[in-house]
C-alpha cells in the first residue's frame, strides 16, 4: 500500500495536521503567531546547514528551530518589544537561511520544495520521521495538558499551583520546533504556521471548551489536507498552498457560522 504516492502523502499530511491542530491552539490562545513564524522561517537556514554537512534536513532544520525558539524566548522575557522582536526574527531567519542556500557550494536545492513543501515526494522514510515526530510532540502536549492549559490562563495561577511557566514554555518551544522540522517536507517553512493557525482558528468560535477546540482544529486540518491533495491531482494546483487555501474555506465558513448565529 505504502508503495502509492498518493497513500504516502495522505499518511504524511494527516500526521503534521493532526498535531499542527493541537498545537495550533496555543499559538491562538496565546497570541503567538509572530513566534510560530520566527520559528519556521528559521528552518530554511537549517536546510542550509543540513545540505552544508551532508546531515538530514529533519536534524538541521529541529537543531536551528530550537535554537531560534530559545533565544527569542530568553529575549521577550526580558521585556524587549515582542512585536517588534518577534517580526525582526521571522524575516531576518528567512532572509538568512534564502541566502545561505543560495552559498551552499555543490548543492542544487529546490528552494520551491522547502518554502512549499513536495509532499508527494514523501517517501517512506520520510514517513517513519513525521510520524514519530507528530507521536512525541503529542505525548509531550497531552502530558502536560493541564498545565499548559493553566499557563495560558494566567502565569501568577500557574505560579500559585506550583507549576513553573518557565519549563511549560519551554516544553511548548521544543514540540513547535518538532513540529514545524517534520512538516517542512509537506507544507514548507513558509505555510506550516499557516496550517497550525487557520484550523485552529476556524475551530474557536465554533468549540465549547478547550479540548474540543483542539480536536475540531485537528479534524479540520484533516479534511484541509484530504481536500488540498484532491484538488492538486483534479486541478494540478501546488500541493502546499492548496491544503492551506482549503483550510482558509474552513475558516471562512467557521465565520459564516459564527454571522448566522448572531443573527
Amino acid at each position: 500500500m505504502l508503495d502509492d504516492f498518493m497513500i504516502r502523502a495522505a499518511l504524511a499530511g494527516v500526521g503534521v495536521a493532526v498535531v499542527a491542530g493541537v498545537l495550533g491552539c496555543f499559538l491562538v490562545w496565546r497570541r503567538m503567531a509572530y513566534f510560530g513564524d520566527a520559528t519556521a522561517h528559521a528552518a530554511l537556514l537549517g536546510v542550509a546547514i543540513s545540505l552544508a554537512l551532508n546531515l538530514s534536513i529533519f536534524t538541521g532544520v529541529l537543531v536551528i528551530c530550537l535554537i531560534v525558539a530559545l533565544m527569542v524566548t530568553s529575549l521577550s522575557e526580558r521585556s524587549l518589544g515582542l512585536d517588534s522582536l518577534l517580526g525582526t526574527f521571522a524575516h531576518a531567519a528567512l532572509a538568512i537561511g534564502l541566502v545561505a542556500v543560495s552559498l551552499t557550494k555543490g548543492v542544487r536545492a529546490d528552494l520551491s520544495a522547502y518554502l512549499f513543501g513536495d509532499i508527494l515526494a514523501v517517501s517512506r522514510a520520510d514517513l517513519a520521521v513525521i510520524w514519530l515526530g507528530a507521536a512525541v510532540v503529542l505525548v509531550l502536549i497531552l502530558s502536560r495538558w493541564q498545565a499548559l492549559l493553566t499557563v495560558t490562563l494566567s502565569p501568577e495561577l500557574a505560579h500559585a499551583s506550583g507549576i513553573a511557566p518557565r519549563r511549560e514554555n519551554m516544553l511548548l518551544t521544543l514540540a513547535l520546533a518538532i513540529s514545524v522540522a517534520v512538516a517542512i517536507k509537506v507544507v514548507g517553512a513558509l505555510l506550516i504556521i499557516a496550517l497550525m493557525l487557520i484550523p485552529a482558528s476556524a475551530a474557536r468560535p465554533l468549540a465549547r471548551n478547550p479540548e474540543g477546540m483542539a480536536i475540531l482544529a485537528s479534524l479540520i486540518g484533516v479534511v484541509s489536507v484530504a481536500l488540498g491533495l484532491w484538488g492538486s491531482f483534479a486541478y494540478d494546483t501546488p500541493t502546499g498552498p492548496s491544503i492551506v487555501c482549503a483550510a482558509a474555506l474552513f475558516f471562512a465558513l467557521s465565520a459564516l457560522i459564527v454571522r448566522v448565529r448572531m443573527g
